[in-house]
């Protein structure tokens, strides 16, 4: 438990310290709630922009987090040996991996944290209530957890470098194509199932459904989110590659 708990607060220092993962994680998703909630650059199905856009923004902090962040910082990691020396300390595996995780988790709070903040600023209300509390944060636990198996099985088989542009591009496309700041609404129907399929897009209308309109989500949601938590992580153990 001192091992994992030492390695868990350096992972969020190292975090912390890295200026390209706090514009990442930070300075990105603040820059992108104020400029969509404050211009008119996109249609909102609500009448306040700033209760389509927050939870939307939450799902991207997700993203930026769990999928990105860590798909990079691990990915170098795994280039410059440092993972396989950590692999056959007294941490083991397990430890390291557990370490990884709650380092994420404790950077999303921050980030949720802040961000509501800002939102609660530019007048957002959030709905839903008690119930919906609960639910939102099943839907960033899942969606976290589906996004870091997609992330470490990336950085589990790509080069560093290779592993940066595939990562970075699979943030730019869920950005568009998963309802995060555009309505899903606004796409084919085709293209909606797709989405709403997605780990992003299941948890991005999820969190629009409860945040934006008092709902909860639809049990399409409910289970992408569920089997992506799932089968992503399974998939980044079985791949994964320490050397």
């Amino acid at each position: 438990m001192r091992a994992w708990w030492a390695q868990t607060l350096a992972e969020v220092r190292m975090t912390i310290r890295r200026g390209e993962t706090l514009l990442l994680t930070i300075g990105i998703p603040v820059l992108l709630l104020v400029f969509f909630s404050l211009t008119k650059v996109t249609s909102t199905p609500t009448k306040s922009r700033i209760d389509f856009i927050a939870p939307g923004i939450f799902a991207l902090c997700v993203l930026s987090t769990s999928l990105v962040a860590l798909s990079i910082a691990t990915g170098f990691e795994r280039s410059f040996g440092v993972l396989r020396r950590l692999h056959v300390t007294p941490l083991g595996t397990r430890r390291l991996i557990g370490a990884k995780i709650a380092g994420v988790l404790v950077t999303e709070l921050l980030q949720v944290a802040i961000l509501s903040l800002v939102a609660i600023t530019l007048t957002w209300r959030p709905r839903g209530g008690v119930g919906g509390a609960f639910e939102v944060v099943a839907l960033l636990l899942l969606g976290s957890a589906g996004s870091a198996g997609i992330g470490l099985a990336l950085a589990g088989r790509l080069r560093a470098e290779v592993n940066l542009a595939a990562s970075n591009g699979l943030y730019l496309v869920l950005l568009l194509l998963s309802g995060i700041v555009i309505p899903i609404t606004s796409f084919p129907t085709f293209i909606q199932k797709v989405v709403i399929a997605l780990p992003s897009g299941a948890m991005a209308e999820g969190l629009h459904r409860v945040l934006g309109q008092g709902l909860s989500p639809t049990s399409a949601d409910w289970l992408a989110l569920a089997l992506w938590a799932l089968v992503a992580p399974l998939v980044a153990a079985r791949t994964f590659r320490f050397d």
